[in-house]
């Protein structure tokens, strides 16, 4: 069962939002899976990262330990930190599952986005308690993109 909403929020821009949404319904029917970059609770920009699970990328995903350090090279680069990592549950509800508990890390930000038939829908973050038994639902926050010219995700 998972806990009360907690204190803890995440404010995303509306051109991360709308590349999380995107992705998710670019991979559907598998999960996509990517970094979030930013500085404080703030996501300014989004990092696709390749599914690469061996357990079928249709319920699962996986980062790799390559994958996590070139994430945080491209958070260092633009001048950020890593702030945590979001991924799309296709047809099912935008909430932790027990696979997704099972891999978390403390202090990261957790952004699910329900992918229904093809299209995003609703969208959550979560944060694993410090005594790592469960997920707590967090605050998401839209803002407003920092500049004119920042591109919502960072490729290549």
């Amino acid at each position: 069962m998972m806990s009360p909403p907690s204190d803890r929020s995440l404010t995303i821009t509306a051109d991360v939002d709308g590349a999380i949404r995107r992705h998710g319904e670019e991979t559907f029917p598998h999960e996509c899976c990517g970094a979030l970059i930013g500085r404080d609770s703030g996501v300014e920009s989004v990092f696709p990262l390749p599914n690469t699970t061996e357990e079928g990328p249709r319920r699962r995903f996986l980062v790799r330990p390559s994958d996590y350090r070139e994430a945080e090279r491209r958070a260092t680069e633009r001048g950020g930190e890593l702030l945590g990592f979001y991924h799309s549950h296709p047809d099912h509800p935008a909430r932790p599952s027990q696979y997704d508990l099972d891999h978390a890390w403390p202090t990261f930000a957790y952004v699910i986005v329900s992918v229904v038939g093809g299209a995003a829908a609703d969208m959550t973050v979560w944060y694993l308690k410090d005594d790592r038994s469960t997920f707590e639902e967090g605050s998401l926050h839209h803002g407003e993109n920092p500049h004119p010219d920042t591109a919502p995700a960072v490729h290549g």
